[in-house]
């Protein structure tokens, strides 16, 4: 037998979730010689995406991908959380055999779940492997997964129904309306497997999450705070994406930034996942041409579900085809259009770009925060309000445009908000504040910075167990 110590490691379905798990194993095995097989849950076919990215996986990381589960028996609106948990539940006897082969080969010292993925301790337990969770969103939304089973004994209505904020230890104050999706409607099924998951987090040896404390202090030491029965918290990031390629869209607008000024352009993206509706794809377009502010627009095909693309992150009409007539014209000098995909790091790191209006996924968060790139919040789904909150009257590195009484953000607003960060002075005190961020993320990374001493300390609790 190796005496590489191993861990497997169960990811949501999403690029989302993938990423910073990946780059979690890649500093295991780069630092600490911990080798990691991903063992991927799936309901069909992988994206194109997730499988390019799972195929160029280094030295040391391996991926099994289980048999695809059959969601047939589930209503259309089955929420996304629901298919999670379900994902992981109905494929427990795959990856048990996934699982036995591994312990039978390698040296097996953990088993790491991302977010929904509990029911997978069981595995792990009866094989002797140590439970541990990979938190890849906040230190916030993780506070709060840890008070859910004591919010849900606390409070009898729905949490959007509270005249007062809700508490979640450690953070600001934050209304009911804009906590996770899957908490909004307790009666449903994504609240039931949400707060299942949050009950067992309890199980596991230790809890690592992609957050560091000067961005998320206040939650951070609530976590770090002993409790009975509370897991060891790792605060271990910011890890983003590295190494990602460029295609020839890419590169087009790579070479469309360096011909611009410095700090002036928005780039505006919405993650993997997101989409806006048709009358929201017209405004934000409008609203851009209106400001007269350089942009690089990643467009996504119109949809009225918010996360559309979240499990596949390729649309199939051409987006570009949505968008106003005349618009693409119009805006030839100051705009540039990428349909789908762009490389957003080296967009982020370019010296010309001066701003980030996103929907506030915690991937595209700490790269803003990692590239010092001021931001406008425009949450879309899951925990993406509550981040948004954090941001702006939290860490106060992000404007948010406001909604009309029908939820559509308008051109005239979207303007005000896009020359106020980019020319205003509001714009001016967010550039200092997160030009501070960047200075800690870096020094949080360095050989002797706290999320790599803190990293160190979890590697050698799991080389302990060999």
């Amino acid at each position: 037998m190796e005496r590489t110590p191993h861990i497997a490691i169960v990811p949501s379905p999403g690029i989302g979730h993938l990423i910073p798990l990946v780059e979690f194993a890649k500093r295991l095995k780069n630092h600490h010689n911990i080798s990691a097989t991903f063992i991927i849950p799936n309901d069909g076919p992988l994206s194109i995406s997730q499988k390019v990215f799972l195929d160029s996986l280094p030295n040391g990381l391996n991926y099994v991908i289980l048999p695809p589960v059959n969601f047939d028996d589930l209503p259309q609106d089955t929420q996304m959380e629901t298919r999670i948990s379900l994902m992981v539940t109905r494929s427990l006897d795959s990856l048990r055999e996934v699982f036995k082969t591994l312990v039978e080969e390698k040296n097996m010292v953990a088993l790491f779940i991302d977010l929904f993925g509990t029911d997978a301790f069981d595995v792990a337990i009866e094989f002797g492997v140590s439970p541990y969770v990979f938190f890849p969103s906040t230190a916030m939304a993780l506070s709060l997964f840890l008070h859910l089973p004591k919010l849900d004994q606390m409070v009898s209505c729905e949490y959007r129904d509270l005249a007062e904020p809700v508490m979640i230890p450690g953070c600001i104050p934050v209304h009911g309306k804009d906590l996770l999706d899957p908490i909004q409607d307790r009666k449903n099924d994504a609240y039931k497997w949400t707060l299942h998951n949050a009950k067992r987090y309890s199980m596991a040896e230790g809890i690592a999450v992609n957050s560091f404390k000067e961005l998320e202090g206040g939650a951070l030491k609530a976590l770090l705070e002993d409790e009975p029965g509370k897991p060891r918290v790792y605060p271990v990031g910011p890890l983003i994406q590295t190494g990602a390629s460029c295609d020839v869209n890419g590169l087009e607008c790579l070479r469309w930034l360096d011909g611009q000024p410095c700090g002036s352009v928005l780039y505006i993206s919405f993650g993997s996942g997101g989409t806006l509706s048709f009358n929201q794809l017209n405004e934000l377009a409008m609203g851009l041409e209106l400001s007269e502010q350089r942009f690089i627009w990643v467009v996504r095909s119109p949809s009225d579900q918010p996360n559309a693309t979240y499990f596949d992150s390729h649309g199939l009409k051409d987006p570009l085809g949505f968008l106003p007539k005349g618009f693409l014209e119009r805006t030839k000098g100051t705009g540039f259009v990428v349909p789908s995909w762009a490389p957003q790091a080296q967009i982020l790191s370019h010296s010309s770009t001066g701003g980030f209006l996103t929907h506030c996924g915690w991937n595209s968060i700490l790269e803003t925060v990692v590239h010092g790139v001021p931001v406008i919040a425009w949450p879309l789904y899951a925990e993406q309000k509550m981040n948004a909150v954090s941001l702006t009257e939290g860490i106060k590195v992000a404007l948010r445009p406001k909604a009309d009484e029908n939820g559509i953000i308008g051109r005239v607003e979207i303007a005000r908000v896009v020359k106020s960060l980019l020319e205003g002075e509001e714009g001016k005190g967010i550039r200092s504040r997160i030009r501070d961020l960047k200075d800690a993320a870096a020094n949080t990374l360095s050989k002797d910075g706290c999320s790599t001493k803190t990293l160190d300390q979890l590697a050698y609790k799991l080389k302990d167990k060999i």
